[in-house]
């Protein structure tokens, strides 16, 4: 058979070209009246809207807009073991599928460029194309040709990223700054380590709404992966540093803002010795030392290194081996190698150590006051900055074709010009029921809410939105997913 080559190949940069969407209201108006221009996404259209009054100033938004006209297709796997590549190996993969009997495509992606990334040009190759009815004939072709062995799945369009009608089910709560008289908190659940769902942490706090948080370390020691990937400041406390550079969402009082952070936590002995501390509440590295706080929920590594347990005055109340719980109203600062060595140089029984704690707003320039009202959630994409779509995929660590062009579950949240809050969450990987957004989709969906500044918080399975004790969206995985953190808006 002769291979078949896409004509036309597509291009996201024009597909996904940002248009220039207006603000849903102006300074002088309620900054969270919902928006009456088209849906930005698909094909404009006039969403179909369910208003639900939860409090006075938050209002509950269940929209739906689009419709399936997305089907199936083949997608070959390249050696990497993902499904694109560079054109040379996508040609030689064709003609396995050729050898194997069937008509390949080869098909040029372009991931579109954004604000700190250039665009990336790579080539899948597909085979076939069915109606969404009958995805069980394209499982029959997968199976031919694994069987043949040329490594293969079965793949819906509205996943790809590039044009489509949708459908989308986007949930979204707007909390009105003039009008709201509660506050905004982060939630680490009972302890750093474990997981818990936002419906728990929610329950906990008697919050009025809370939705999933930024990434959790799923590379780490199954127990401990409720750990926070990058900043997490809870009533004050710093339970994880940050990422340097990356996206954080501050939040105080009924106040919420978006920025970058970096943090800077010293250990300085009572003879004036310093000592760089490299983690908080996670599992230390050779050399490292790491600060255990008594939230953290789990036994300090048994590495061979050494423990100061530290009272809440900073006094050494005992120098342990490693591999203990921390109890309650104490620290430890745990040292691997060297900085094992200087714990036992530097941290006798009785002496002070002084752990030195900074939290620097790189927007501001000036250090945060960890006052008991401030919490801290990371972010993960930079989506909207001063009004424009400014989206910084690089600078947060997912600069890759996956986060950026793919369509997933996002829980989104965005502050308007008034610093009113915009919290979504856009249902996906749910064919025929709602499609998800990939990174400028994201954008252009909180811009159209009304979002002058808006960032992306983790999605996927973790995706979740809570309004008065009910899971509002459909989480992806079928059931809400434990998460490390999340961001819960109080009645006070």
């Amino acid at each position: 058979m002769s291979r078949r080559t896409l004509a036309g190949a597509l291009s996201l940069a024009a597909a996904l070209t940002v248009s220039a969407v207006p603000l849903a209201a102006s300074a002088s108006q309620q900054a969270v009246q919902f928006p009456t221009s088209k849906f930005p996404l698909g094909v404009p259209s006039v969403p179909d809207k369910k208003l639900t009054a939860v409090v006075p100033g938050v209002d509950e938004y269940d929209l739906t807009a689009g419709k399936s006209t997305d089907g199936y297709t083949v997608t070959v796997l390249m050696p990497s073991g993902r499904d694109y590549g560079q054109q040379t190996t996508a040609e030689t993969k064709a003609s396995e599928v050729e050898a194997a009997g069937e008509t390949p495509s080869v098909q040029r992606v372009v991931r579109p460029r954004v604000a700190d990334a250039p665009e990336q040009v790579v080539y899948m190759v597909r085979v076939g194309l069915w109606a969404f009815k009958d995805k069980a004939k394209a499982a029959e072709t997968a199976k031919k040709l694994n069987d043949a062995g040329v490594k293969s799945r079965v793949d819906y369009l509205g996943d790809d990223g590039l044009k489509t009608t949708g459908p989308w089910n986007v949930h979204v709560v707007m909390i009105d700054a003039k009008t709201f008289k509660g506050s905004y908190v982060s939630s680490i659940g009972t302890s750093v380590a474990k997981r818990e769902t936002v419906s728990e942490m929610a329950k906990a706090r008697g919050a009025i709404v809370g939705v999933n948080g930024g990434f959790f370390n799923i590379h780490t020691a199954k127990e401990l992966r409720g750990e926070p990937v990058g900043a997490s400041v809870v009533n004050g406390k710093l339970l994880s540093e940050a990422i340097p550079g990356r996206s954080a969402v501050v939040l105080q009082g009924r106040t919420a803002r978006i920025t970058e952070l970096k943090t800077s936590v010293t250990a300085i002995s009572q003879d004036g010795a310093k000592q760089p501390v490299n983690g908080v509440n996670r599992a230390a590295a050779t050399d490292e030392l790491v600060l255990y706080t008594e939230e953290y929920g789990a036994k300090t590594p048994a590495d061979g290194g050494t423990d100061a347990v530290l009272d809440a005055n900073g006094k050494v109340v005992g120098l342990r081996a490693s591999g203990a719980d921390i109890a309650a109203g104490t620290r430890v600062l745990h040292g691997s190698g060297v900085a094992s060595d200087w714990l036992n140089e530097h941290a006798w029984q009785d002496w002070t150590v002084k752990v030195d704690t900074k939290v620097t707003d790189l927007r501001k320039g000036r250090a945060l006051k960890l006052t008991p009202d401030l919490n801290v959630i990371a972010g993960y994409g930079g989506l909207v900055r001063n009004g424009h779509v400014k989206i910084t995929a690089k600078r947060d660590g997912q600069d890759n074709i996956n986060m950026i062009l793919r369509r997933h579950p996002r829980t989104l949240l965005g502050v308007t010009r008034n610093g009113s809050l915009i919290l979504a969450a856009v249902d996906g990987r749910q064919p025929g029921q709602s499609i998800g957004a990939n990174f400028p989709e994201a954008a252009q969906l909180m811009r159209w809410l009304g979002a002058v500044q808006a960032v992306n918080l983790d999605g996927g399975g973790s995706t979740a939105m809570v309004v008065k004790d009910k899971v509002a969206n459909h989480p992806s995985d079928g059931k809400e997913r434990g998460v490390g953190d999340a961001l819960l808006v109080l009645p006070q």
